[in-house]
């Protein structure tokens, strides 16, 4: 984000996007999820089925798989 690379701080409510979908991989790939990106305010994710989940922030969407796991159990 241009505010962090001239030394001032991200705001409460800045997601650094890069991180939030790199953590989101690396939680939910071994779960059969992959594709995740971050476009326009909505998040997403594509199942191993093919189902797209989104949500309108990282933790939305991060909730909405796994709900979506657990259904599958």
């Amino acid at each position: 984000m241009a505010g962090q690379a001239s030394g001032q701080p991200r705001g409460v409510f800045e997601v650094d996007e890069g991180r939030a979908l790199a953590e989101l991989e690396l939680t939910w790939a071994g779960g059969g999820y992959h594709g995740f990106s971050a476009d326009g305010g909505t998040w997403s994710a594509i199942s191993r089925a093919g189902d797209v989940l989104t949500g309108d922030t990282p933790d939305a969407l991060a909730t909405s798989i796994r709900a979506h796991w657990q259904a599958m159990q």
